[in-house]
């Protein structure tokens, strides 16, 4: 399973708290499309479906994953970045490494 820093956690449980302002959802949804060098990710707020993975945080945040994203995303971490450079969530996925310009400390978006 995706593990999700302690940044990530903070802001996906304020856009959470956001969302479900106006819809009630249940957690962060990862999809993986793809595997290795060739994936891409999809990040949203979804109620949750009884196929789902899910892993629920101490703080209540749940993070739910499709059984097909569960092995692409093994080993993966998902960062929140807020500097001056760079603002957003980021998949760090160490099987990217050697990938025709990805590797594993910058990850392939």
């Amino acid at each position: 399973m995706i593990q999700l820093t302690a940044a990530a956690q903070t802001q996906a449980l304020k856009l959470l708290a956001e969302r479900n302002a106006t819809k009630q959802v249940d957690g962060l949804r990862i999809v993986a499309v793809g595997t290795d060098c060739q994936a891409h990710y999809q990040l949203g707020f979804d109620a949750l479906k009884s196929t789902d993975v899910v892993h629920e945080y101490d703080n209540g945040l749940k993070v739910m994953v499709d059984e097909e994203s569960v092995t692409p995303l093994k080993g993966c971490s998902l960062e929140f970045h807020d500097t001056s450079t760079q603002t957003g969530f980021e998949i760090i996925n160490p099987k990217t490494s050697g990938c025709g310009g990805c590797s594993g400390n910058s990850g392939c978006k």
